[in-house]
């Protein structure tokens, strides 16, 4: 009964969902040729595809256009332009599943006709090459956030997975978090470091975004959110997207991984080209066989932050087709039904899930919209560069 009742739920309140690697994952599988991976119809080998989308409910998507942080930043820059071609390219192929939206209201429009709003979000700041002018070019192409880092720091931010160098953020870095205030692009925290996060909340003028991140709380991984930056999301307006990977969501997950990345380091393997720790791992499962995450410990997440954070605070980012397990009962976008039950199985009422599944980062959406209205009116594109503030 519960699921009949969550299918109905996200009709009245389709799901917007944080991040999605689909455009990655095209990439590598197929060179971005939807002739040869044409996910109207089932593809198995992707998590994504059109008719489990229309399953699962999804109303709008943030379309992750990620690139690898080892990338050198010319490189990582045209690979991101690949990315965000490849995305409005996917839209253009498929008018009537998939429309561009670039604002809140646009959102809410697309949505509303039944299709999937599809939104851009760049996967760390080694995208823009450290660069104002090219932060500026994405933002024109519908860039909507920018995750300040990936895996790796860059030079003016630390990584949560990175040893930590610049303290947070250099006075460069916290001038990208004022112009992407001032163009009204999400700031997005997930992958930071604590003191990245924490910067980002001192210096943003406008709701700060974690796109696909869980609990550290519940599950000590360095790539989860600790409650005091949880506790302050309420006061910042933010949102924190709870997202589904094993080794953030499930401590045995989380063990286990850090265990393969020790055999592998031990083995030579450079845990940075992710398609080589990817192998590994695969090969390692056979021998150590890896524990199972559970949609209920999903839930867990998204309870502790409503209850660090408060219910206009959580949201909703899988990161499918960017990790290479799931927890069971989430194996693919169509699964985002049973979540939904599974939360009103616990209690959870309408208006709640309607604020988790979209409302609250609609909002969040809005409100950087409004704070770069405003501060438009102040200023101008800011010109400065690393060198002159950095050194």
């Amino acid at each position: 009964m519960s699921h009949d009742a969550a299918r109905e739920l996200l009709s009245r309140h389709p799901l917007v969902d944080g991040h999605n690697d689909l455009a990655w994952a095209m990439r590598l599988q197929a060179g971005y040729d939807f002739n040869r991976l044409d996910i109207a119809e089932r593809q198995p080998t992707l998590h994504t595809d059109i008719p489990r989308l229309r399953e699962g409910g999804v109303g709008a998507q943030f379309w992750s256009v990620f690139v690898p942080s080892t990338l050198p930043g010319p490189e990582a820059l045209t690979a991101t332009l690949e990315q965000v071609d490849a995305v409005h390219a996917m839209a253009a192929r498929y008018p009537d599943t998939f429309g561009l939206a670039t604002t809140a209201d646009q959102l809410s429009s697309v949505a509303t006709s039944g299709r999937v709003a599809s939104l851009l979000g760049a996967e760390g700041g080694h995208s823009i090459d450290s660069s104002l002018g090219a932060l500026r070019a994405l933002y024109s192409l519908g860039v909507r956030y920018l995750t300040l880092t990936h895996n790796d720091n860059i030079p003016w931010a630390d990584s949560a997975t990175d040893v930590a160098a610049v303290g947070g953020l250099t006075a460069f870095g916290e001038e990208v978090v004022r112009e992407m205030n001032r163009l009204g692009m999400l700031v997005d925290c997930s992958h930071v470091a604590p003191d990245t996060m924490r910067a980002a909340l001192r210096v943003s003028a406008a709701p700060i975004l974690f796109s696909h991140s869980s609990a550290r709380a519940l599950c000590d991984h360095p790539r989860n959110v600790r409650d005091d930056v949880l506790g302050s999301l309420a006061g910042n307006g933010g949102v924190c997207m709870v997202t589904f990977v094993p080794k953030f969501v499930d401590q045995a997950c989380a063990e286990w991984q850090a265990e393969a990345d020790e055999a592998a380091r031990a083995a030579g393997v450079d845990l940075r080209d992710l398609h080589a720790g990817d192998a590994f791992d695969a090969q390692r499962e056979r021998d150590h066989p890896r524990p199972v995450a559970r949609l209920a410990q999903v839930a867990d997440h998204i309870e502790h932050v409503r209850d660090v954070a408060g219910i206009d605070h959580v949201g909703i980012g899988g990161d499918y087709d960017g990790t290479t397990v799931l927890p069971d009962g989430l194996q693919d976008v169509s699964c985002y039904p049973a979540l939904v039950a599974e939360l009103l199985d616990r209690g959870w009422s309408e208006p709640e899930l309607a604020a988790l599944v979209g409302g609250n980062v609609i909002r969040v959406l809005r409100a950087a919209e409004d704070t770069a209205r405003s501060l438009q009116g102040q200023r101008g594109p800011s010109l400065q560069r690393i060198a002159d503030l950095d050194g």
